[in-house]
């Protein structure tokens, strides 16, 4: 579809704010950004409103963790699988969950989901887009990571030690230096590709000395380490900042339901932010709920967050660890035209998408 949305402030977010802009959609991607309005197709009149990019979830359980559906829509953990590299959350997608609808309630268009935590080596994680009938037809690109947990999860998943599951990562990844492609493991070419730093390696880690494991094994490899959750994150921002390991932190509003989540706060994104880590906020749906991702901004900011880190937390950020900077992300000639059409500022908790476009379709309207 080409249209051109027209009149509403327009924030791409790589770049300044554009009172009353245009954005320009052609056959699916972003064709002009800018204040020109082209004649001859149709237009969507965003006066008094605001424009930005679709949101990016950068940890969520999305399809694999259903909602309303007790255990038959869980898909999150393979009982027993310490290494589960060659397992694909994209297998387990269903674009009929109900999550879906909340997401794009949100204005969240783009989610990262991966498998759950109970194993130390969970498995592969796509990039979806939030609209689909076929999950195939949703992807953006799979995989975009692997994922591996650290801490209480796999302690209790695997009854092992945090000995013992540093230990079952470590022997993966020996392994795997040593595949040569003959016979072939789906596992290990997996895992090859991640010392190949082709793929990022997804750590869940809550506890400081859980994300020191986490660092100490991504250098002891020489992989590309992203922090997923990082709930004890900030008191080690300088050391992460340093080594350029970026931090997907959150749920920031969930409860404290387990010893490792005692020091959380709502403080820690902006503290990681201003010492120079490269953050994205996490619902890390359905932990939270996914439409409640520009709220955890919201609430970021309130304590303490500058309002533009904020918002490349959710747009620019996750984008760029999980190597979708050149789909999502931005309002910017050439990525996808995924954009949502706020009432007001997003980190206003009274501003609401009130339209949603994906793939330059509209698929949401309040």
């Amino acid at each position: 579809m080409n249209v051109a949305i027209t009149g509403g402030r327009v924030v791409p977010v790589d770049g300044p704010p554009i009172e009353q802009g245009t954005v320009v959609v052609a056959d699916g991607r972003i064709a002009e950004v800018g204040t020109r309005v082209p004649e001859g197709i149709p237009v969507i009149d965003a006066r008094g409103r605001w424009v930005l990019p679709g949101f990016v979830e950068a940890h969520a359980h999305l399809g694999i963790g259903e909602e309303g559906e007790g255990d038959v829509g869980e898909d999150l953990n393979e009982a027993g699988e310490r290494n589960g590299a060659r397992l694909r959350a994209l297998d387990a997608v269903n674009p009929a969950d109900s999550g879906f609808g909340d997401a794009l309630a949100g204005g969240v268009t783009t989610a990262v989901v991966l498998p759950g935590s109970a194993n130390p080596i969970g498995g592969q994680a796509v990039a979806i887009k939030t609209w689909g009938v076929i999950a195939d037809e949703m992807v953006v690109r799979d995989p975009v990571g692997v994922k591996s947990a650290l801490g209480e999860n796999p302690k209790k998943g695997q009854g092992r030690t945090r000995l013992g599951t540093a230990a079952a990562i470590r022997d993966a990844f020996v392994q795997a230096r040593a595949y040569t492609g003959r016979p072939y493991d789906p596992g290990l070419e997996v895992l090859a590709r991640v010392l190949a730093g082709e793929l990022p390696w997804c750590q869940h880690a809550h506890r400081a000395d859980d994300i020191a494991t986490a660092v100490r094994l991504s250098e002891e490899f020489g992989y590309r380490l992203i922090v997923h959750h990082g709930t004890e994150a900030h008191l080690l921002a300088e050391r992460l900042a340093a080594r350029g390991v970026p931090v997907v932190s959150g749920p920031l509003i969930s409860a404290r339901t387990k010893p490792e989540l005692r020091h959380r706060t709502v403080r820690s994104p902006g503290i990681l932010a201003r010492a120079g880590v490269r953050v994205a906020i996490t619902t890390d749906h359905n932990m939270v709920p996914v439409q409640y991702l520009a709220l955890q901004a919201t609430l970021a900011v309130k304590e303490g967050m500058d309002p533009r880190a904020a918002l490349e937390s959710i747009t620019l950020n996750p984008a760029a660890m999980f190597g979708l900077d050149d789909r999502v992300g931005a309002l910017k000639p050439g990525l996808d035209a995924d954009i949502v059409i706020w009432s007001g500022d997003p980190l206003d908790v009274m501003s609401r998408p009130v339209r949603v476009l994906i793939g330059g379709r509209e698929v949401y309207q309040a």
